[in-house]
Parts: C-alpha cells; sequence; structure tokens
C-alpha cells in the first residue's frame, strides 16, 4: 500500500509526521511524492490558532474534490482538538488520528483502507512512540545536514492565550539516555546539526517535581546539553536550541555554550510581550526590566549570541499605551530575528472570555508596524557577519536564474547553493546564498559545512563565496 503524507503546522509536528512515516514504512508501506499513487492520504494538521486550522481543513476538502475515491485520514493537533466536532461535520475525512499514539499509525491506516471508518485520540501512551523503532532511524523531512530532536511533549506553562495542553497536555520529559541515543544514531548518519525542541526546553525535566518552586531548580537542560557535550568521534556538528521561554531561563547553560562551540549562541526567546499588565494576562510573569536583563546577560556572556523572538499583537486588553511599550522594548531589545502573530481567540483558554477585545484592525495594523520596524534592526544585525569567515551548512543547490535579481551578485552562468549561516535557524530566518570561488576546485556538497567568507547582506540573506 502507498501513503502521500501532507504535513502542517510546527517542527514538533513534523517530527511526529517522520514517525508516523517511520512506523509505516516499517510495515510495508511505501511513501509517494505523487497525490494520485496513494491509497491513503494523511494530512498532518495544526490545531494551534485559526488561520492554521483553516489551512489544514481547506487541504482535505482540496484533496477529497481531486481524489474522490482515496482514502483520507486527518491526524495532528487538529484531529486530538476537535475530531468529535470534524467527524460530524466533515464526510470527507475517512479517519481520525491524535498526538499521543504515533506507533498505532499503522493500525490506522490498515483499517482506513480496509474500509473501516475510525479514530485513535487516546492520551495513554504519551511518548511511547518509538517503542520498538529508535527515532533516530526515522526518515527526516528537513533539508540535508540537519534534524529536530523532540527532547518533550506538551507545556506545563498554562499562558492563557494558549491551546498547547489543551491538546498535548501537560510537560512530559524524554530521559536524557534516549534523548542522547538518537542525537548518536543522527550523527551516525551525517546529520550535522542537531535542532533541539519541545514547547519550552528550558523546562525540561521539570515534570518530576510537584511545585513550582522546586521546578526551576530541578530543569534538567544543563545535565542534557553536558551528555551531548560529551558526545565525542562524530566529526564537527551544531546543537541548536529552540524555544526557551523567558521567564526561566536555565543561565548555566551559558557557561556550557561558552566552553563548547558546538553549542550554536543562537537563542529563540518568545518574550510575546513587555507590558507588565498583558503579561500577567497572559499568566507570564516577566516584564520589559527582566528581560532586558536577560538579552543583556546573555550578550555579556556570548558576544556572538544571536536572539530570535516573537510579539503577540491584539492581545484583549492591549491599550496603546501598551503597544507604545512594546515599540520601545522592540527598540532596546534590538533582536536579530523577530516573528510577529496578531490574537487568535482559541475557545478552551483562559483568554477566550476576557473583555476588552482588541479589534482584529487594529491588531493587524499594530502588527505590521512592529514587522516594518523590525526591518532595518534586522538589516543591521546582520551587516556584522559580512567579511567574517564562517562555517556554512549547504542545503540546496540552484541554479542562477532561479534566484532574484538583486539576491546575488553572481554571473549568470554559476551554479549557486542555498545555505545557513549559525545565525540562521531553518525556515525562518534568512538564508546564504553560496557562490563558488574560482579558486575552489570542489563543488559544496550538499548536507556538509563549507568554509565560506560573507560577502555582502541582500536584504535579510547573506552572500557567501567559499
Amino acid at each position: 500500500m502507498r501513503y502521500f503524507l501532507d504535513p502542517f503546522g510546527c517542527v514538533k509536528n513534523q517530527v511526529d509526521a517522520e514517525n508516523m512515516m517511520a512506523h509505516l514504512n516499517k510495515e510495508g508501506w511505501e511513501s509517494v511524492s505523487e497525490t494520485e499513487q496513494a491509497d491513503l492520504i494523511i494530512v498532518n494538521s495544526c490545531g494551534f490558532i485559526e488561520s492554521a486550522k483553516r489551512e489544514s481543513i481547506n487541504a482535505v476538502f482540496e484533496w477529497r474534490k481531486l481524489y474522490p475515491g482515496k482514502k483520507i485520514l486527518l491526524a495532528g493537533c487538529l484531529a486530538q482538538r476537535y475530531a468529535k466536532d470534524l467527524s460530524e461535520s466533515m464526510p470527507e475525512v475517512d479517519g481520525f488520528f491524535g498526538v499521543d499514539n504515533i506507533s498505532q499509525i499503522t493500525q490506522i491506516a490498515a483499517s482506513l483502507v480496509n474500509g473501516k471508518k475510525c479514530a485513535i485520540l487516546s492520551r495513554k501512551a504519551k511518548l511511547s512512540h518509538n517503542a520498538s523503532l529508535p527515532m533516530g532511524e526515522r526518515p527526516l523531512l528537513s533539508l540535508p545536514g540537519s534534524a529536530y530532536v523532540k527532547i518533550s511533549e506538551g507545556c506545563n506553562n498554562r499562558c492563557s492565550y494558549c491551546a498547547i495542553p489543551l491538546i498535548r497536555g501537560g510537560l512530559v520529559s524524554r530521559t536524557i539516555p534516549d534523548i542522547l541515543e538518537e542525537c548518536n544514531a543522527l550523527l551516525d548518519r551525517g546529520i550535522r546539526e542537531l535542532c533541539i525542541i519541545g514547547q519550552d526546553i528550558g523546562a525540561f525535566g521539570t515534570d518530576t517535581v510537584k511545585t513550582a518552586a522546586s521546578a526551576n531548580a530541578a530543569a534538567k537542560l544543563p545535565e542534557l546539553l553536558n551528555a551531548i557535550s560529551s558526545l565525542k568521534g562524530k566529526g564537527h556538528f551544531w546543537v541548536r536550541l529552540l524555544y526557551i521561554h523567558p521567564d526561566h531561563f536555565p543561565l548555566q547553560i551559558l557557561d556550557l555554550m561558552e566552553k563548547d562551540p558546538r553549542f550554536l549562541p543562537y537563542f529563540d526567546i518568545p518574550f510575546q510581550h513587555s507590558s507588565s499588565k498583558i503579561l500577567t494576562a497572559m499568566n507570564r510573569h516577566g516584564n520589559s526590566e527582566t528581560y532586558l536583563t536577560l538579552l543583556e546577560t546573555i550578550r555579556a556572556k556570548l558576544p556572538n549570541a544571536v536572539i530570535r523572538s516573537t510579539f503577540l499583537l491584539g492581545f484583549p486588553g492591549e491599550t496603546e499605551e501598551d503597544f507604545a511599550q512594546l515599540l520601545d522594548f522592540q527598540e532596546k531589545a534590538n533582536l536579530d530575528w523577530l516573528g510577529c502573530f496578531a490574537y487568535s481567540r482559541e475557545e478552551g483558554t483562559a483568554a477566550y472570555s476576557m473583555k476588552k477585545r482588541v479589534p482584529v484592525k487594529t491588531a493587524e495594523k499594530r502588527k505590521q508596524i512592529i514587522e516594518e520596524r523590525q526591518i532595518p534592526i534586522t538589516e543591521k544585525n546582520m551587516d556584522r557577519f559580512v567579511n567574517q569567515n564562517i562555517d556554512v551548512l549547504v542545503e540546496e543547490q540552484i541554479a542562477a536564474g532561479e534566484t532574484s535579481a538583486n539576491s546575488v551578485s553572481s554571473q549568470d552562468n554559476e551554479t549557486l547553493w542555498l545555505g545557513r549561516l549559525y545565525c540562521q535557524a531553518p525556515d525562518i530566518d534568512g538564508a546564504a546564498v553560496i557562490v563558488k570561488s574560482e579558486a575552489s576546485e570542489t563543488n559544496p556538497q550538499l548536507g556538509t559545512f563549507a568554509k565560506c567568507k560573507v560577502i555582502s547582506r541582500r536584504g535579510f540573506d547573506l552572500e557567501v563565496r567559499v
């Protein structure tokens, strides 16, 4: 039997998709890249915010319209959160598959192709999806050389706007030996960048204690990084840390990152806002001063630090004064990368019933203002890499004609490559456009590092030469 997987959502969802593929492949299923060849279409959905939910639902409608006779499985967060409602309103779907029992994907796939409609949504086997199947052996949907390592599931932070705990439950951390085994396997396969992910990796290990006061002391991220640091004989590789909640950032990791250059000085810290009033309403406990102090501490310890964050605009009760405070924080924080989102009112969250809702147009206007003000900040910060000699992870080869007119200063007949510096996380930041120097005898190899010199900045991207 053949299946086509249509992935949506975040990289944590991507890891789930990769593990689904691993189990299906082990049972003799074949993954195909052309939908018309598939017996089963799997839409691995996102259920986080309204726009993402709509995108996944529309995908189902489109596939059903194109292939009325094929079986369609709605998997992932949307299925976990709304299976009961959607089973009544979406006859286009043949089955629903949640986020916890990944190993049972083979069971539901077999049922569907045999003509039985069904759903598997139980939470009884959280994080056991790799039973008898090492996670490091899964197919990878990332570009060459990079892989995501999910160290935990769920979240205990309970931000008032966030539906993640409703979908994936509370925090459950993997064991360090289990994670280390996966890292070893991925490195042995030639992976050069391990991206450590979770809803909040700073909280890793805190699910083993009962009180919030002792939770911060019990955080095991430093212990995990120490274990990864002990890996020897694996060649040169990067470790990138993604998604650390600023209210309990484990400062101990800075010492380890200073000693081991394999841990990239790249930090994804979602501040969301800087107004104390709004942060309190979000059930977050920092403020502008504590967040700026955190940034100062990181940069003092690691001068080459690159910091990405996200801002949430239009949260209930956000006034012009609150927005002005955020603009001031944006200027002082001098973030390298910034993503902005307009508030999405999600049923079941604490913020759903909050008063003083901000009009959608106002939230979108504020989002646009933040984004426009960020452009010169990011461009100036990327300028500091010009003339540096630096490693670039090579990801894909492109023809010169495929780039925009102002993206590179190469000749028409030159072959180009795309890659990333340490300051660029996969998919969300800019890219490095790689041009081979005439003095270089070999072409850059996909999934490996190339020694390059940064020649110029073009928009958010950097032009580099081998």
